[in-house]
């Protein structure tokens, strides 16, 4: 049941990333294989110019090994992994770094102190994690927000994730996103929070102005299914025709995400967005591939 499907980096990332050519990024706790080889196809892309932070002699080496020439990059020596995250922390708050990327470091380690308010990173948007999933190289995406930070979002906060999903939507091209509100049903049932919570923020995005094609609540199959939608007699844009799925909860878009990852082979670009720089949080298990889409996420991300 495993997909053996090899993982492509999608065109519309690169496309769209490749308009901001050679941003500085703060490469994490450097020095490992994969981190490294996704950071050398970035550069191969002309995406980012790195600054590398961890073990200078594992850097060196680790590039040595992939023969990739680093020598015209910046190289931080530090070779303790929790003393890299505060000195990426400290480069983009003084604007010497646009992107922080993640290398060989634990993610509460590093969100740890990107959330520190000295500095500055943080205003007053709530950081959201957004997925852009494809399959093939050129499909339209499909967007899963929030599956890596948020664990239990509330109304508020809920907000602030529309908000940055559809911000990071029209950067790809989406104008007017449909964002479908998921729950387990497409009834307003009040034994299924979820499914209450959605019809409250749908009528909170119409209030707000937020400009999006946003309803809820919709199961998933009424998502991504006009078929299934019709049958349902649910009649509206975004019904079978989501661009986002914003899901109630950090185990359902997580376990959305990496089921068609390992089931679909599906290419999943994470990207953590709301703050003053996007941040790339990768799994370690990331495919290269995933890790230069996330990375061409982030630079989309960007102002």
């Amino acid at each position: 049941m495993l997909s053996n499907k090899e993982i492509l980096c999608p065109h519309n990332l690169l496309d769209y990333s490749a308009k901001k050519k050679g941003v500085r990024a703060a490469i994490v706790n450097a020095g490992k294989p994969l981190a490294m080889l996704s950071v050398q196809d970035a550069v191969n892309e002309k995406l980012i110019e790195p600054v590398f932070i961890g073990d200078k002699k594992e850097i060196i080496k680790c590039a040595e090994d992939l023969t990739f020439d680093i020598s015209q990059y910046e190289i931080i020596d530090e070779p303790v992994e929790n003393n890299t995250a505060p000195i990426a922390a400290k480069l983009a708050s003084e604007d010497k770094v646009r992107i922080i990327v993640k290398g060989h470091i634990h993610t509460d380690i590093l969100m740890k102190e990107v959330l520190k308010r000295d500095y500055g990173l943080i205003g007053k948007t709530r950081l959201s994690h957004i997925w852009h999933l494809t399959i093939n190289k050129d499909d339209k995406p499909l967007i899963i927000t929030d599956g890596a930070l948020n664990v239990l979002p509330n109304m508020k906060t809920k907000l602030h994730i529309l908000r940055n999903v559809v911000d990071f939507s029209k950067r790809i091209g989406i104008e007017k996103p449909k964002v479908a509100i998921l729950s387990a049903t497409e009834e307003v049932i009040e034994s299924v929070p979820s499914s209450m919570e959605a019809a409250e923020l749908t009528k909170l995005a119409k209030f707000e102005n937020i400009k999006a094609d946003v309803f809820g609540p919709l199961a998933f199959d009424n998502c991504i299914s006009k078929k299934s939608a019709a049958i349902k007699g649910i009649k509206n844009n975004v019904a079978g025709d989501a661009d986002v799925l914003l899901v109630p909860s950090v185990e359902t878009g997580n376990s959305l995400v990496k089921m068609m990852i390992y089931f679909c082979g599906a290419c999943a670009a994470g990207v953590v967005v709301g703050g003053k720089v996007p941040i790339v949080i990768t799994s370690r298990s990331d495919e290269a591939q995933a890790r230069l889409a996330s990375i061409a996420a982030a630079v989309v991300a960007l102002d």
